[in-house]
């Protein structure tokens, strides 16, 4: 019986098509922890907002951002997430997402989250159960100016205020 001639190029062309199709794929968001608790940032592209969306039910808490009337994963800025024990209004979580989702693993309770981006805040209630995942929205009016909001006032801004209140 005659060996296959072309058996080992064949295989060595699969393998390296198959790796270099791998080394194409984009990597998966990193997991961080910040005080105990893990979780996860992502969404900017549809590719990775597909694979949050995905792997969401498998975390204890989901946390999509949005500005209205925006495109969809378009977060202007990172935001400022604080989550707090809702009845003693302890900090259990305070980290920054710069991206339009956020997973965390949080344990059973009943939460309050704070997100703040451009210095407006936005609170929503949340409440973990244990194996069943939860999720709150927040979504920040299209009119507000997320550039100047919070920042520095500028000399025109100052002078202005300063007349009208006269």
């Amino acid at each position: 019986m005659k060996p296959n001639r072309f058996g080992w190029p064949l295989a060595a062309l699969v393998f390296l098509g198959a790796w270099t199709s791998a080394q194409a794929l984009p990597s998966n968001p990193p997991i961080l922890m910040t005080q105990g608790i893990e979780y996860m940032c992502g969404g900017k592209s549809s590719a990775e907002a597909a694979f949050m969306r995905m792997v969401s039910p498998r975390w204890a808490a989901t946390l999509e951002f949005s500005v209205s009337r925006a495109k969809p994963g378009d977060v202007p800025d990172d935001v400022t997430v604080v989550v707090r024990e809702r009845y003693t209004g302890r900090p259990v979580m305070q980290a920054v997402a710069g991206a339009p989702f956020m997973l965390a693993r949080l344990d059973p309770g009943a939460y309050e989250v704070d997100a703040t981006l451009g210095g407006v805040t936005l609170r929503q209630p949340l409440t973990v159960f244990n194996g069943v995942a939860s999720r709150a929205v927040f979504v920040w009016p299209s009119n507000v100016d997320f550039a100047n909001a919070g920042g520095p006032r500028m000399a025109e801004q100052q002078a202005a205020a300063r007349s009208s209140s006269d």
